[in-house]
């Protein structure tokens, strides 16, 4: 999948960063699958940041397709999500994040297996999660998106800068 878009949408704002992602919910016999990072114990969904020039769903599909190695489609968009958080990435630790992040419901084939438990360079990996297991999930509404999908878009807002 060629790459023919400009930079990732994450750009300076004051003393904070403006972050604009997409995220994908992979859910396959009643778990989704999450990216667990070295930096936290916590999981976050598979998806990252939209480049300049692509649209949302351009977007997710590509992110998909870079972490996974597949190339799922779009079923329809489940929420919008605004956030604060101050960053815990070594590369813009302690950073005032404002994100807004669109995830989408993919459409998830019978045979859709990983080819590797890591992601990239090894920093993070993959994380098959049940709605009842014990590991903080961003964004929070993970696990009742696994448990209750709703035929419509939610929005949500959330601050975690205190």
């Amino acid at each position: 999948m060629e790459n023919t878009y400009g930079p990732d949408m994450c750009v300076p704002c004051g003393d904070g960063l403006l972050n604009i992602r997409v995220g994908a919910i992979i859910v396959k016999d009643g778990r989704a699958l999450m990216v667990k990072t070295q930096f936290g114990d916590y999981c976050y969904s598979v998806g990252g940041r939209i480049k300049f020039g692509e649209t949302a769903e351009q977007a997710i599909v590509r992110e998909v397709f870079e972490e996974t190695g597949y190339t799922l489609s779009v079923d329809r968009l489940g929420y919008v999500n605004e956030v604060y958080f101050i960053n815990d990435n070594p590369e813009k630790f302690g950073k005032s994040v404002y994100e807004l992040a669109f995830y989408f419901y993919m459409n998830v084939p019978e045979d859709f297996a990983l080819k590797s438990d890591h992601i990239g360079d090894g920093v993070e990996r993959f994380q098959w999660v049940a709605p009842d297991d014990p590991i903080t999930l961003y964004p929070d509404f993970m696990r009742e998106a696994i448990t209750d999908p709703k035929p419509y878009v939610i929005h949500t807002v959330r601050d975690d800068r205190r």
